[in-house]
């Protein structure tokens, strides 16, 4: 087995084919303590992790689906039925947030990128661990009565919802794209 299998082996399992259980207490604690070791410029921690379980996703379902119906009248049933059911299959989704210090010495983007290797950690270490795993965003993230709702302030923001649960479908492969139409060399 190649060393970078974990790598070139990930693939994201949609959350819907995602069920329970999801780790127990002691897989959840180290996939989390390893999801936060990522590169961080200053040594800022612009980020913090909430967990969504079990039945908190369908409650959680519910009330995206008044924020949208009251903020679009005209939204679709089909659509609300969609908002109800986002965080209803895997056992576990991380809300990764991130803690944008604005003006500071370290640019914004780059503490994005710091909450986003949050992310991606966890859907390394939750394959790593025999889990499925999908970092779903949509408009739940971006949607600030919605941030309101998950409690964050307001220099907060939602980077990702990663969810995580036993496989019920085997997600299936790709096309990638070659990488000789993705790398160019600088010859000065």
């Amino acid at each position: 087995m190649s060393l970078l299998q974990p790598i070139t082996a990930r693939l994201s399992v949609p959350s819907r084919q995602l069920t329970g259980p999801g780790p127990d207490e002691a897989q959840l604690r180290t996939l989390l303590e390893a999801a936060i070791r990522v590169p961080d410029h200053g040594r800022l921690n612009p980020f913090r992790l909430l967990l969504i379980r079990g039945d908190q996703g369908r409650r959680l379902g519910e009330r995206l689906a008044e924020i949208h119906a009251r903020k679009e009248p005209d939204v679709p049933a089909g659509v609300l039925a969609k908002d109800r059911e986002r965080f209803a299959f895997a056992p576990v989704v991380v809300t990764v947030v991130a803690r944008v210090l604005a003006g500071h010495k370290v640019p914004e983007i780059e503490q994005r990128l710091t909450a986003g290797c949050v992310a991606y950690n966890l859907l390394l270490g939750a394959q790593a661990l025999g889990y499925g795993a999908q970092w779903l965003t949509g408009w739940p993230a971006y949607d600030r009565d919605v941030a309101a709702l998950l409690g964050l302030a307001g220099d907060e923001e939602v980077i990702g919802f990663v969810h995580i649960g036993n496989i019920r479908i085997p997600a299936s492969e790709h096309p990638r794209p070659a990488l000789a139409d993705l790398l160019g060399e600088w010859n000065g």
